[in-house]
């Protein structure tokens, strides 16, 4: 699956949803659902393209400049946290998710990260988005195993974060290298 064809099918789900498309302060947020339906609609085959180019976007985001970000929206981020901070940074779309990767400060233009700032209420991760491919191969096969044979083997994933790094609990360090989050979300 070409990563056009992979950002396309997660904006027509956020179409579909209107307006709470990835607000993920919202009970029952549709979006997770409807790149799900989206997903199973698609032959075998071509979910476990997705699953694989998932992956591979999902990966491009390991940057450690963006878990100092994911740190400061979710008032703290460890492994799982920053899994699901990635996942659901997917569902706010291209734009926004290839603008965070490149400039993570860009996130502080995000409405739901502004409106967590101003409330103190949400998150951005979205869990669910971690396990969509294999649950839509499971639902559109009956039997995740192919998903599973697909991606036998060794994983080779970035470890530790790419980019440069610093110390997250340090208000002067994030003032300085995330200015218009800490500026949100820092006294």
């Amino acid at each position: 699956m070409e990563l056009r064809q992979w950002w396309e099918l997660i904006e027509s789900a956020r179409t579909a949803c209107g307006p709470p498309a990835g607000d993920r302060d919202q009970a029952g947020d549709p979006l997770p659902g409807a790149v799900l339906d989206r997903v199973a609609a698609l032959p075998p085959q071509d979910i476990i393209a997705f699953g694989r180019r998932f992956s591979a976007v999902f990966d491009s985001a390991y940057l450690a400049p963006l878990w100092a970000a994911a740190y400061l929206i979710e008032g703290g981020c460890g492994d799982d946290g920053f899994m699901d901070f990635r996942a659901g940074l997917m569902l706010q779309g291209r734009a926004v998710f290839e603008a965070a990767a490149a400039d993570p400060d860009s996130l502080a233009d995000v409405p739901v990260v502004r409106r967590m700032a101003a409330t103190g209420k949400g998150w951005l991760g979205c869990e669910e988005m971690l396990h969509v491919a294999r649950t839509a191969y499971k639902r559109r096969t009956g039997d995740p195993a192919g998903y599973d044979a697909a991606f036998a083997g060794p994983a080779e994933r970035p470890s530790p974060a790419r980019g440069d790094r610093w110390d997250v609990d340090d208000d002067a360090e994030q003032h300085r290298r995330l200015p218009r989050l800490a500026a949100l979300f820092l006294p």
